[in-house]
């Protein structure tokens, strides 16, 4: 699911006491005689009878054949217990190693340790690839499963989960989920989709509005009663651990005798029961929901299991893993290993032990873009691992799994720059088109040659239901020789009558679901500026020229309902004219601009422009001499020299400088970011009742760690003070314990969960060896941080996944580092010195 996960709540003090079966899982037997023996009272037969009464129940939905004649054989050995003088004792000897085989469709206590897949415990996923041997693995797994039902179990994603997340080293997390796919696609290839899904914490495509809907209580009722706990021991866990898999992790290895089921976990039984879950809608939905979580939390064997059940089932894994990650590991296994019967080809697992290093990067590399291409073009994993499964790692998976009507490709996003300046120096040379940037929310239209239309939001949601304005509208704006399509725009909402444009708070006051044409009150036009397939036939390869030629000459306006956005086509010799493009941009209360390169091939009079280019233009705005350096500790590039072309191709899920944002924020003299709050600390004085200072982070988009930044005190009023109290009170489950994937050396008081985007200025930017920002690119011992940060506004808008990244910062810093070093010649030029 690409939206961040959704906060649940937890069940707290105020549960009604209910009679727990904790005493029945109390601690070992110890060493007793007649004598001493303790007598066995009416409550605790009452606490067996309870757990016999639950086995039944699970034996029925089990086997729905049998279920009458278990019921009955269960409450026989109920009655005959509740009948019987005293329990028999559990010997002191007993031991797991020699246990005593039950006899079939009875029950027995088995010790809850010593019940985990030690087979599947004892594999090294973290071992390099390259000498990692996935086949003997496979074939002692493939032994091992055949005892339990053939299919790979849920252990052995345990396994890769804890050594994920036993390390913050991307290479060691990607090397974990490479060998482990490695196995499953030598072990058992039918396990891998579901084990995808479940390592990317999701259970279907964003588009398919598949959610669990589980609440903190139904978790919360599950713990309970699956592991004897009752209201306060569970808070008391929570309020010490923070996490609810913690909590399920001590709790299960608290628990000391358990009712064992007779097969373990299978990982492709717990995505069903997951699907199961999301699937229950209706009248006794939530006491189906409810007793698949107690299934599924019984069925556990050993605490790391129950800890990654209960964190998949909250949604938030806390490995370390992004979807870059998982597709860098399905690119990389598939180069190493092939199911049974495949007929691709892999490359021999000694021949990539013997490439340098550069070869390795390369091999890796050329796979992963394919990998990647076709998931962003066709983000499904329900049709990519089969196709991989298939074919491997080929070009034939673009074509296999690529672009598809009424399933979303993710978008090409556009780079950030600091002003107009920075914007025509990049694209010295290049024919552009500046265009509109509309306050409005962007959506991908998908028609069929039926007229089927399917809308998308850039998080790939579903939200056909939210506009069947513009659902109506597509049989006006299709011209006659057009079938099928694929386009781009901006919804913004319209005032119909004027055609004025509203902002976008205005639009979100529109409903999300169940939409009726007759009851929309804020109207809205597509401003349409792309169109990336056409009559069955991609157009992604083409120029952004020839796209946008299609779309203007084959789609018809319609006045306030659907147009294409404003745009201006220009060179970085029109200076003044785009500057006031710029400010008819402002001035039309739209955010700013997008310039958008045109043609693959710089214009033949670039260098002739080069000394017009450079002259000042109006409002102080000038265009550098000289791209500004990646990095000012290393020799600038030749005068002369020129970059390579950019491309003017649809890129999907890349943020490329041939489209360029120009923000009117940008444009300014003050610069902000978009940052994580992470973690806060306890107020002093009249702050004491609230979290000040607070502390945030950029985000690493390649590792998927937030990286700490810098403390904020400032800007803030006392009403937000108490909204973000509120929000992240200590045992709420925003109160989250010292995330793995936070890089950060201090110790707040409380850690958050990582939900939100605020904006934030600054004065400058400076290295810091507190905080680990941007790390490694401007400095290897310092990170970055900010001087007098201070709060501007939530940014309802955005994801965590759209926060300031590390690699921005750091660009940031250098133009900073760039602007004191001219502006520090300048001074020493005319005699300006500091005293």
């Amino acid at each position: 699911m690409s939206s961040p996960a959704k906060k649940r709540k937890r069940d707290g003090d105020s549960s009604p006491k209910t009679r727990s079966i904790e005493s029945f899982f109390k601690g070992p037997a110890v060493k007793r005689n007649q004598e001493n023996e303790p007598e066995v009272t009416e409550q605790t037969l009452s606490d067996e009878a309870l757990a016999r009464k639950l086995q039944a129940e699970w034996d029925q939905e089990e086997n729905a054949q049998s279920s009458l004649a278990d019921g009955d054989q269960v409450a026989t050995a109920a009655s005959e217990v509740n009948t019987a003088p005293a329990a028999a004792p559990i010997p002191a000897d007993a031991t797991p190693e020699a246990p005593v085989t039950p006899k079939k469709n009875t029950l027995s206590l088995q010790s809850s340790t010593g019940t985990e897949d030690t087979v599947a415990l004892a594999v090294p996923f973290d071992q390099s690839p390259q000498t990692f041997d996935a086949t003997k693995y496979a074939r002692e797994l493939r032994s091992h499963w055949a005892s339990e039902g053939g299919d790979a179990s849920y252990a052995l994603l345990t396994r890769a989960f804890v050594l994920a997340n036993a390390t913050t080293s991307r290479i060691k997390i990607v090397d974990t989920l490479v060998n482990f796919i490695r196995v499953l696609i030598e072990g058992d290839p039918s396990s891998l989709l579901p084990a995808v899904w479940l390592a990317t914490n999701s259970i279907s495509p964003p588009y398919d509005e598949l959610e669990l809907g589980l609440g903190g209580s139904s978790i919360s009722k599950a713990l309970k009663k699956i592991y004897g706990l009752d209201s306060q021991s569970l808070k008391t866990l929570y309020d010490r651990h923070g996490d609810a898999g913690d909590v399920a992790f001590e709790a299960k290895k608290r628990q000391t005798f358990t009712l064992v089921r007779p097969k373990p976990l299978k990982i492709k039984g717990v995505y069903e029961s997951l699907l199961k879950v999301a699937k229950s809608k209706g009248s006794g939905s939530q006491e189906t929901k409810q007793r698949i979580v107690e299934k599924l939390l019984q069925d556990t064997r050993g605490a790391e299991e129950s800890r990654y059940i209960v964190r998949t089932l909250v949604q938030n894994l806390r490995i370390g893993a992004v979807k870059t990650t998982m597709l860098i590991a399905l690119a990389r296994a598939f180069l190493y290993s092939k199911p049974d019967g495949a007929e691709f080809t892999v490359r021999p697992q000694h021949e990539l032990a013997s490439m340098k290093k550069d070869q390795l990067a390369e091999t890796y590399s050329n796979a992963e873009e394919i990998v990647k291409a076709s998931y962003a073009r066709h983000p499904n994993y329900n049709d990519l691992v089969p196709c991989l499964l298939e074919i491997g790692v080929t070009e034939e998976l673009l074509i296999r799994c690529g672009l598809t009507l009424h399933i979303p490709l993710r978008p090409m996003l556009g780079s950030i720059t600091r002003d107009l300046s920075d914007m025509l120096t990049k694209l010295q040379g290049r024919d552009f088109s500046c265009e509109y940037k509309y306050d409005g929310q962007r959506a991908q239209v998908h028609c069929d040659e039926q007229g089927k239309v399917s809308i998308f939001s850039r998080h790939l949601e579903l939200m056909t239901e939210k506009y069947p304005d513009l659902v109506s509208l597509v049989p006006q704006i299709r011209g006659e020789s057009v079938s099928s399509f694929i386009l781009e725009g901006e919804v913004v909402a319209v005032d119909r009558e004027t055609g004025d444009l509203q902002p976008f708070q205005t639009l979100t006051n529109r409903a999300k679901k169940n939409v009726e044409i007759g009851a929309i009150t804020v109207n809205v036009c597509l401003f349409a500026f792309d169109l990336m397939y056409l009559n069955g036939e991609p157009l992604m390869d083409r120029p952004f020229r020839e796209r946008r030629e299609l779309l203007h000459s084959l789609f018809v306006e319609v006045t306030n309902r659907f147009t294409w956005v404003k745009s201006l086509d220009a060179t970085s010799a029109n200076s003044e004219t785009v500057l006031e493009f710029f400010k008819g941009a402002t001035d039309a209360k739209c955010e700013g601009i997008m310039v958008k390169v045109l043609d693959n091939t710089i214009t033949a009079n670039a260098n002739a422009n080069q000394a017009e280019e450079s002259a000042p233009i109006t409002n102080n705005i000038e265009i550098a001499e000289d791209p500004v350096p990646t990095d000012p500790s290393k020799p600038s590039k030749e005068k002369g020299t020129r970059r390579k072309a950019l491309l003017s191709t649809y890129e999907p899920d890349k943020r490329l400088e041939s489209w360029l944002k120009v923000k009117k924020d940008y444009s300014t003299s003050s610069e902000t970011l978009d940052l994580i709050p992470i973690a806060g600390w306890h107020g002093q004085g009249r702050k004491a009742k609230w979290w000040s200072p607070i502390l945030l982070a950029v985000r690493n988009p390649e590792s998927g760690a937030l990286e700490a930044v810098t403390k904020c005190m400032s800007g803030f009023t006392d009403k937000f003070y108490q909204a973000n109290k509120d929000k992240y009170a200590e045992g709420s489950p925003n109160v989250i314990s010292r995330p793995a994937y936070v890089e950060y050396y201090g110790a707040p008081d409380v850690w958050f969960e990582p939900q939100e985007v605020w904006e934030m200025a600054f004065a400058d930017i400076t290295l810091s060896p507190t905080y680990t920002a941007a790390i490694g690119l401007v400095s290897e011992e310092r990170g970055l941080s900010l001087r007098f940060p201070r709060f501007l506004k939530a940014r309802e808008d955005k994801g965590i996944d759209e926060a300031t990244s590390r690699d921005y910062l750091a660009l940031l810093w250098r133009k900073q580092a760039e602007k004191a070093r001219v502006e520090g010649g300048q001074q020493e030029e005319l005699g300006w010195q500091d005293d």
